[in-house]
């Protein structure tokens, strides 16, 4: 009998290693919970169970507003709408429109303008990283006790080591640095001959996984045996960030089976990568039951901006595109399905943003908030478990001092409280306020997506006033952004800006450093990877040290 079992024990292990996993394979139905035997973790017995819940947030990657079944969608996506409507789906819930500024946000509990992070992205050749003196979610549920692992996209900036996932947090990390790259072999190319590879567990290249595993997959395997190794008595929080539904526009040739029949080529790649994400998710929930998992734990879900049109993504009806900071580039599919919710089923409209979970879950694992660190997220949790108000009132989509490309923006149009060339917008309560250039304006319908190539015929625009720079809804009324309300009610215009300037006067200074020739992955072994070397910086310090001293000696010598 013992030989049978460490045989069962290695099949298992050599799926979860070498393929991609179907519990359905093992005879295992969806609410099952008890685990195969695989011998990988400990005993039930060790230790007592944990009253902190098992944390899971998965992060996609530019899925639009649109781009699941119960907003409408024609992509199938029964996992993640099962998942949903046993949960509780959030209907006001707003991230940043691009990667870097969600994840950041998400990891911290703060605005951009409190981390230095508020124009763009890191781009993959700058000298630019998180903060160091931020904390972060991980180091905090560390602190209480929680196994941390983060498998997938980091886009949190990587020059230096001490960047780097593990040296933020997470016992492991599984994963990409840089925003985006090929779906199979793990390259990216930053601008011509700037190229590398971009696949790392821990802080070294992970040579020995290119074996040509599409990334959802590659990532849920890692999932499974993470879960499969570990206790499940004891708390563990998993940051997953796929990479899907990104472009390059890739997918195994299996889920483009059910759209053959959408003749835009971006959208059928779009619907067969989200096709396999909703399958990815589907098994990582049942290895959570199989591995006894899932009774205590927290499946969060959130997209980190809207979809980007021109890539097969949706946000109709929505206005705007990722990037912007119209509706559709900052309002996200997001839902939290728990075994632990008191209101299973519902629907949470309150207003919902990606900080709050910095605090939310920091609360729910036990653990403490430092006084002095100064959060823009709130706790969450009775809003959505229990159906209660949120304590959120507004939320400060962004300030970006270096985006100014309104020619038209004045002081003058701003009634002399606000620069409205600068690029920023505000929600406080129903209303919400745009200055500067928001970006990319039209309602993308899902007409447009029914030609062979990218057709805007199908778009509706309005044609704005020339000059202008300043733009106010109602979104409670008017989620859609249609009817700017900005001249009749300059009284409230003027409120919003008296806000945006009180945010602004927290504002740390913008990071965003010109790009270092020494990023080039030729000069790292063919890898994207840390090249900021400490030593180097006191090798710099110690000369201009000596020199100063040589100056002093001179100085000394004439004064004599």
């Amino acid at each position: 009998m013992l030989a049978v079992g460490l045989l069962a024990g290695l099949s298992v292990l050599s799926l979860l290693t070498y393929g991609y996993l179907s519990w359905d394979s093992l005879g295992l139905g969806p609410g099952e919970t008890e685990a195969t035997g695989t011998g990988l973790r400990e005993e039930p017995g060790a230790g007592a169970p944990s009253s902190q819940p098992h944390i899971v947030f998965i992060l996609a990657d530019d899925q639009g507003f649109r781009d699941i079944g119960y907003h409408g969608s024609e992509i199938r996506t029964p996992t993640l709408d099962k998942l949903a409507a046993e949960g509780v789906k959030l209907e006001n819930y707003y991230v940043q429109p691009m990667c870097t500024p969600s994840r950041s946000q998400f990891i911290t509990g703060k605005y951009q303008i409190h981390t230095g992070l508020q124009h763009s992205i890191i781009r993959p050749t700058q000298p630019n990283c998180l903060p160091l003196d931020n904390v972060t979610l991980p180091q905090k549920l560390k602190e209480v006790g929680y196994s941390t692992h983060m498998v997938g996209k980091w886009h949190l900036g990587f020059y230096r080591r001490e960047c780097m996932p593990t040296q933020r947090g997470f016992d492991t990390f599984f994963g990409s640095l840089l925003g985006s790259g090929d779906y199979y072999t793990h390259f990216k190319c930053d601008s011509p001959g700037i190229c590398g590879y971009d696949l790392y567990e821990n802080d070294n290249a992970a040579w020995d996984h290119d074996n040509g595993i599409y990334s959802t997959q590659m990532y849920t395997q890692k999932v499974q045996q993470i879960l499969a190794s570990h206790n499940p008595r004891k708390p563990i929080f998993l940051y997953i960030a796929y990479q899907a539904v990104h472009s390059p526009l890739q997918a195994p040739g299996k889920y483009f089976e059910h759209y053959r029949s959408i003749n835009n080529i971006n959208r059928r790649r779009y619907a067969a990568m989200l096709a396999c994400l909703d399958e990815a998710i589907s098994n990582v929930t049942l290895a959570l039951k199989t591995y006894g998992y899932y009774d205590n734990s927290i499946i969060i879900y959130s997209s980190d901006n809207g979809g980007q049109p021109m890539a097969g993504g949706s946000n109709w009806p929505l206005r705007g595109s990722k990037g912007t900071y119209w509706e559709g580039g900052i309002r996200a599919v997001g839902f939290v399905h728990s075994p632990l919710l008191k209101n299973k089923g519902s629907v949470c409209k309150e207003l919902v943003h990606i900080t709050d979970w910095f605090p939310t879950l920091i609360t729910l694992a036990e653990g403490q908030i430092d006084e002095d660190i100064q959060l823009d997220g709130y706790d969450i949790w009775e809003t959505i478990s229990e159906g209660r108000r949120s304590p959120r009132v507004d939320i400060l989509h962004n300030i970006d001092p270096i985006y100014t490309k309104a020619k038209n923006g004045s002081w003058a149009a701003g009634y002399g409280i606000w620069n409205t060339a600068i690029q920023s917008a505000i929600r406080v309560n129903h209303w919400k306020l745009l200055t500067g250039n928001p970006g990319y304006s039209d309602w993308v319908p899902p007409q447009a997506f029914s030609n062979v190539g990218p057709n805007r015929w199908h778009n509706e625009r309005v044609s704005w006033s020339a000059g202008k720079t300043v733009w106010l809804f109602n979104i409670t009324a008017d989620p859609y952004e249609r009817v700017d309300l900005s001249a009749r009610y300059p009284d409230v215009v003027k409120q919003l800006l008296r806000r945006l300037s009180q945010f602004n006067k927290t504002a740390v200074p913008v990071r965003y450093p010109p790009k270092d020739p020494r990023s080039n992955p030729k000069l790292n072994g063919g890898v994207w990877g840390p090249w900021f070397k400490e030593d180097e910086k006191k090798k710099k310090s110690d000369k201009s040290k000596g020199a100063n001293k040589q100056k002093k000696n001179k100085n000394k010598k004439k004064a004599n």
